[in-house]
């Protein structure tokens, strides 16, 4: 019987710590940023190697913080904060590449220092708070409050193209988000409640169409997130144009809120609906997997490239889920941490690059490996890593999505999985395509080109930066046990619903 640690206010001081932080470097001179720097890197540091050595001693435990807080319409909302299986790796996560993020991006930012890193302080926040709460009524205060610092850090210190990145960022979520709450509000008036379980017994309730409705809306929102195809058009300018440190942490925490939108609220309030939406949702996701493939390879500029690489990689993500099978949805979780990791330490060497070379475009490169060969190592970790190599943390969430996919009870299972395997091979092709041109092609021989400027290589803060990441790739490769064993129980409960004794009955309801 698994017990539960009942309101320790671990999980508050988790939450609040980055905020509280993020509030005092506010106040902090502009000539003291790198006080400030100092000051949100070891609490940040701080706030993981907490969360790493209690949540380690978790066990069959789970940590849960219930309280009253106040009434929305005649509706209460609690003070819900909860870790269990489903979103104690992205937790840890989360606190884990925050000071990493913080110790990469040390020498990037120029200007207001300080500043960025209150705010990216602040974004922790949003992000720890959305993944632990359990209201949904607080889960939406934190997904939004999430929106102003990504805001901020992108058109402060983003690229020439900063504002309307920014604005597009900003203008997609909060379109999904509005439509969002119009039936979070109608849902929770049913049910008097934004609590999901009660919500999920009032949905049952409700007509097929009106549950479709309510379903689509929360997608919707969810879906921009990811972001999922025909969703994705604001990933690659908000990648692109965001500061190292925003591309880091949106592709290594952001757009995994979107995912955990789906399996933590979405699928189990609204069962029928996602078997009758699973199979669209099955065809944008492999869409996407091909599609952010094919797009990859034709960018010029390595960030961007890496950008359209996390529309497909979190299309395999959504096929997983889509599959609503049990190694389809653990693949799908695997494949969350594995994007996290392996993406955002593409876009930190990325910046490492650019700082040095002020540069991002392939043909200002050539004989990278040569002027830089610790830094080529890196890259080759982390590349084969992206692709789904075996023996790295890539091919396990890879290989799950696929079979579940393959061997789910809907008729199209097979098609897909096929179709998505296609997607791994054009991985492997534009990532090793643009390592050969930059990395092994020859040298470019203009004195402005950006070899020329690549003078030193990898110094010891960015090497402590990226050994843990390593290992840490080929630990979850190696065990992908390690991070699947406490999610098996919760997913398999998740499932349960669209498991029934009748496979076939299934697939004909889907088809």
């Amino acid at each position: 019987m698994i017990s539960t640690w009942i309101n320790t206010h671990l999980l508050t001081f988790l939450v609040f710590a980055p905020l509280v932080l993020g509030l005092i470097l506010l106040c902090l001179p502009q000539k003291q940023a790198p006080m400030a720097k100092l000051l949100g890197f070891l609490g940040s540091l701080g706030v993981f190697v907490i969360s790493l050595v209690h949540f380690l001693r978790m066990g069959g435990h789970s940590y849960v913080e219930n309280l009253p807080w106040m009434t929305l319409v005649n509706i209460p909302v609690d003070y819900h904060l909860a870790l269990d299986g489903l979103n104690f790796w992205l937790v840890l996560l989360t606190t884990f590449l925050t000071p990493l993020t913080l110790l990469g991006t040390w020498a990037s930012l120029k200007e207001r220092s300080g500043l960025a890193t209150a705010l990216f302080l602040m974004l922790e926040t949003g992000m720890l708070g959305a993944l632990l709460a359990q209201d949904l009524f607080l889960f939406y205060l934190f997904w939004e409050a999430m929106l102003l610092p990504m805001y901020f850090l992108i058109a402060l210190w983003g690229g020439e193209e900063r504002r309307y990145a920014s604005l597009k960022f900003m203008l997609y979520t909060l379109a999904g988000s509005l439509l969002w709450l119009v039936a979070l509000l109608y849902l929770a008036g049913k049910s008097g409640s934004f609590a999901p379980a009660l919500m999920a017994q009032t949905a049952l309730t409700l007509s097929t169409g009106i549950q479709g409705i309510l379903f689509l809306a929360f997608a919707l929102a969810f879906a921009i997130k990811v972001p999922l195809f025909p969703f994705h058009t604001w990933l690659p300018d908000a990648h692109t144009e965001a500061p190292t440190m925003g591309s880091v942490i949106l592709a290594g925490v952001l757009l995994k809120l979107g995912t955990y939108g789906f399996l933590r609220f979405a699928l189990p309030i609204f069962p029928g609906a996602t078997l009758h939406y699973a199979k669209p949702m099955a065809i944008l996701a492999v869409i996407a997997i091909i599609y952010g493939a094919l797009v990859a390879m034709a960018q010029k500029d390595i960030k961007k490239l890496v950008a359209y690489s996390s529309v497909s990689h979190m299309g395999f993500v959504m096929l997983g889920m889509a599959s609503l099978t049990i190694i389809g949805t653990q693949g799908a979780m695997l494949q969350m941490l594995n994007h996290g990791v392996s993406t955002g330490a593409l876009f930190l060497l990325v910046g490492m690059l650019y700082d040095r070379a002020h540069t991002r475009m392939i043909s200002d490169f050539g004989g990278i490996a040569t002027r830089m060969p610790v830094f080529t190592f890196f890259f080759m970790v982390v590349t084969l890593s992206s692709i789904g190599l075996p023996l790295t943390n890539g091919f396990v969430g890879e290989f799950w999505i696929l079979n579940g996919t393959y061997t789910s009870a809907f008729g199209w299972g097979r098609a897909l999985a096929c179709i998505a395997a296609l997607g791994v091979l054009l991985g492997a092709v534009y990532m090793l395509w643009m390592v050969k041109r930059a990395f092994w092609g020859a040298a470019n021989t203009d004195e402005h080109s950006g070899t020329a400027h690549l003078t030193q290589d990898l110094n010891g803060r960015e090497i402590a930066v990226m050994v843990p990441i390593v290992v840490l790739i080929f630990w979850m490769g190696l065990h992908p046990q390690t991070f699947t064993a406490i999610s098996e129980r919760p997913v398999a409960e998740l499932m349960a619903p669209f498991q029934p004794d009748a496979p076939a009955k299934m697939a004909e309801v889907a088809r």
